[in-house]
């Protein structure tokens, strides 16, 4: 695979080299049964601007620091978002209590109430610090936008999003066919779906400008 990525690099430079357009380029490419994503990316490893020979545009490069802010960037992301989503859970069974509940799952309550809360405050912040950090360090060398370590976590963050979106519908279908809902359960299904929503829409949004800027 990386022989063939090699040659097809090789093809474009050479094919520039020799004058021929772009579009000329995808069209051969296409044809000899490149994809098309393969080819746009070959071809955008170079500047599309007049000069004698191709010139690469500078190529994105792993850093430990830039992983390490990434791993913070996400990770304090989700813990954030779960201990958002098991504070409100928390908020709403306390104001819509079930006479079923156990007197200890009650004094369970505040503590995690508590805990929530501390990890709330102390990690949303540290997300808010890394996400201006890394804006500031895009805004100043926007290809650094092509790092791997970003777009791996990106998916891994859509992956994990969509999946418990999915996990919620299918306990809200399959309560609702049960016919178990209620005020409180409908109440958690819509916090998690507004959480997992919300981000979900948000790092999908950023790549597919990211994909229009392009």
């Amino acid at each position: 695979m990386a022989s063939s990525t090699q040659e097809l690099e090789l093809f474009v430079r050479q094919s520039l080299a020799a004058g021929l357009g772009r579009e000329d380029i995808q069209a051969a490419l296409a044809e000899a049964g490149w994809s098309a994503e393969q080819v746009r990316s070959a071809l955008d490893a170079y500047a599309d601007m007049a000069f004698p020979v191709p010139v690469p545009r500078p190529r994105p490069y792993l850093s430990a620091r830039e992983a390490f802010l990434y791993l913070v960037l996400f990770a304090t992301l989700y813990v954030a978002a779960y201990h958002l989503g098991s504070l409100l859970f928390d908020l709403i069974t306390r104001a819509l209590p079930d006479p079923a509940d156990s007197e200890y799952l009650r004094q369970r309550l505040g503590h995690s109430m508590r805990w929530s809360v501390a990890s709330v405050i102390i990690a949303f912040p540290v997300f808010l610090l890394m996400a201006r950090q890394l804006a500031r360090e895009l805004a100043r060398n926007p290809v650094k936008r092509l790092s791997a370590v970003r777009r791996w976590l990106t998916y891994l963050t859509l992956f994990v999003a969509a999946a418990v979106l999915i996990g919620d519908m299918i306990t809200l279908v399959y309560n609702l066919l049960g016919g178990e809902l209620t005020l409180r359960f409908v109440l958690k299904v819509l916090v998690v779906a507004v959480i997992a929503g919300g981000i979900f829409g948000y790092y999908l949004s950023d790549l597919r400008k990211e994909e229009r800027e392009a």
